[in-house]
């Protein structure tokens, strides 16, 4: 019998080879996608791919990423992510998360038992689950849903895509997410620095007061993954919510026209850290020139913009 998870993740070579992986010449954007073209066959998994960084990147970095598709799509689980190396020691934090054809983003941290959403001071009114425990819940996490259609499925491509901002403070983990149409000039403009209180109220929110920071969090790195099925996508009480079949036998199986959709385009991902911090080592690669600056509050100062072969040769550790 398979288990759940139907995706084989190819190595960087591969990827590259089946152009799973590539930079789009004309765009100049990374696409990272599932194998749409290959006929898959019972017992066989279909290929696709999750790049993790080598850098890992602590308590008081920023992430930023711009994109202008995510994946989706019947048996399509995608997510932008980050773990500690040690999970569930060090916790994670899920920035995007889609499966099949919903039409909502879901923000979710994932910790060893004790960290609790507390009091949050965010913009969404659902959030579904409060104890971000590994135990609890099946380890659904304290998720948090964005009531924004356009952050997840064909209303995030139609809309232009996106930016998400993860922030990963002493204070909390915040999370905002902004449609094309709504970001400021701030962040679209690649300025070497940020300042998350010009952002106003995130769309997420899990204060240290119910999650001590330093207890339940340490390091991440940061991960781009699709696969496919899966304990969140595949079973039927959810997959039939919005697919019809079986997630398996209906959708991998098969040519891959079921997955013209399922990619990810990446206009950029850049990580603010302050100097000397252990996530400031980044490999420097084409289009990844690291920047030292001081903003007015004396925070986030080192930032990497990462586009193009830059992002994917880093992702990949080339």
């Amino acid at each position: 019998m398979l288990n759940l998870f139907v995706a084989r993740f190819v190595t960087a070579a591969q990827a590259a080879q089946d152009r799973l992986a590539y930079v789009d010449s004309t765009t100049n954007h990374a696409i990272i996608k599932v194998d749409n073209t290959s006929t898959v066959v019972y017992p066989n998994k279909r290929n696709t791919v999750r790049i993790q960084t080598n850098d890992l990147f602590p308590i008081g970095s920023v992430w930023v990423v711009d994109m202008l598709h995510v994946p989706y799509g019947c048996s399509v689980w995608p997510a932008f992510w980050s773990k500690a190396p040690t999970w569930p020691d060090g916790g994670e934090i899920d920035t995007f998360e889609g499966i099949n054809m919903v039409q909502n983003n879901q923000m979710t941290l994932h910790t060893n038992p004790g960290c609790r959403q507390v009091q949050p001071e965010q913009t969404t009114l659902n959030s579904t689950s409060t104890d971000c425990s590994f135990q609890a819940n099946n380890n659904s996490g304290c998720v948090v849903t964005d009531p924004d259609t356009t952050s997840y499925g064909a209303a995030f491509a139609n809309a232009g895509g996106g930016v998400w901002v993860t922030e990963f403070a002493e204070s909390g983990i915040s999370i905002w997410f902004m449609p094309r149409a709504k970001v400021p000039s701030g962040i679209s403009s690649n300025s070497p620095t940020i300042d998350t209180s010009a952002l106003g109220i995130p769309t997420a929110n899990w204060p240290t007061g119910g999650c001590p920071m330093n207890t339940f969090f340490s390091a991440q790195n940061i991960v781009f993954d699709i696969t496919l099925c899966g304990d969140l996508a595949r079973p039927p009480n959810i997959f039939t919510q919005t697919c019809t079949g079986v997630c398996y036998n209906d959708w991998v199986l098969g040519n891959g026209t079921h997955y013209s959709t399922a990619y990810f385009e990446i206009a950029s991902l850049r990580v603010f850290s302050q100097p000397g911090s252990p996530g400031s080592t980044t490999t420097t690669t084409p289009n990844s020139a690291p920047d030292f600056l001081s903003t007015s509050k004396g925070l986030l100062t080192y930032a990497v913009t990462m586009l193009g072969v830059g992002l994917i040769g880093w992702l990949f550790g080339l």
